[in-house]
């Protein structure tokens, strides 16, 4: 396995993400249900031609239906593509067994093939594809949607420029971390994975929390939802440590701290957070096999 040093890549406040518009052979999406769709709509907002993409996606959405009008190929003949240059997988799991081996014409002597798929390793995804070539495992989450996603990527035998490339690809989506131990991928997936879930969960307790201490159920949400998403941004935007800011917005014997007392009591949040973790990391490792 090709090893590295973790680093990170990230886009700008500004919105900047990766050129793609000098981007050259063929890129392959198999599988374009939401996670798909929103690397393809990245990479087109970024600058890659519509043209240089085959989409393969038994019931393609309307958006996708969309962006075959602009150019990109779906449902071509697999034996019809050429000089392939990268190939990401964004099928279910479960259909992986099935679908990777008919990618195996696709694939040339350069090709890096990408997998997003949840569970699925790198041994999984070397023996299924059936032809020796560079792989990188990645493990992206639903906020990519929004251009603000984080996705963790660990590679087999990618070489420099094969890096780069599924490096630059899976920018269009937000954030990346490259790590050298597979291992990690499993709680990976239980925090930046499964974490949207958590925040979301944060939200409707808090709106359900404020409508039992008696406000109208839809201030009660208003007020949740846009504490949350702001309170979110703010932790996005500033260089200080959660924990720092979270002391920002605590006053000695406030209302805060009343709160932060049983939020951060024996049975508070963070062991509840801990257990919540550790089931999910769990879970991803009896998925993988």
């Amino acid at each position: 396995m090709t090893t590295s040093a973790t680093t990170t890549s990230d886009i700008a406040s500004g919105g900047q993400g990766p050129d793609l518009s000098d981007f050259s052979g063929t890129l392959v999406l198999v599988g374009a249900g939401k996670m798909g769709s929103a690397l393809l709509e990245g990479w087109v907002r970024f600058g890659l031609d519509p043209k240089t993409v085959a989409v393969i996606e038994p019931q393609p959405s309307p958006q996708i239906a969309a962006l075959a009008e602009r150019g990109v190929r779906l449902n071509p003949d697999p034996r019809a593509l050429a000089d392939v240059a990268a190939i990401v997988i964004a099928v279910k799991p479960q259909v992986a067994a099935e679908a990777l081996p008919a990618l195996a014409p696709m694939i040339g002597a350069s090709t890096v093939v990408v997998s997003i798929m949840a569970g699925r390793t790198l041994r999984f995804l070397a023996g299924t594809l059936a032809k020796a070539c560079a792989i990188v495992r990645a493990m992206p989450n639903t906020p990519a949607a929004i251009g603000r996603g984080i996705t963790v990527a660990v590679p087999l035998d990618a070489g420099a420029v094969q890096r780069a490339l599924a490096d630059r690809l899976l920018r269009a989506t937000g954030t990346v971390e490259w790590i050298a131990d597979e291992a990690l991928m499993d709680a990976v997936t239980a925090v930046s994975g499964s974490g949207p879930a958590y925040v979301f969960l944060l939200a409707e307790a808090l709106a359900q929390a404020g409508s039992a201490a008696g406000l109208p159920p839809q201030l009660a949400e208003k007020l949740a939802r846009e504490t949350v998403a702001g309170s979110a941004e703010l932790l996005h935007r500033s260089s200080q440590d959660a924990a720092v800011l979270r002391e920002n917005v605590t006053s000695p014997g406030g209302t805060t701290a009343a709160a932060l007392a049983v939020l951060m009591g024996k049975s508070g949040l963070a062991p509840l957070m801990n257990e919540a973790v550790a089931a999910a990391t769990r879970r991803s490792r009896e998925l993988a096999g």
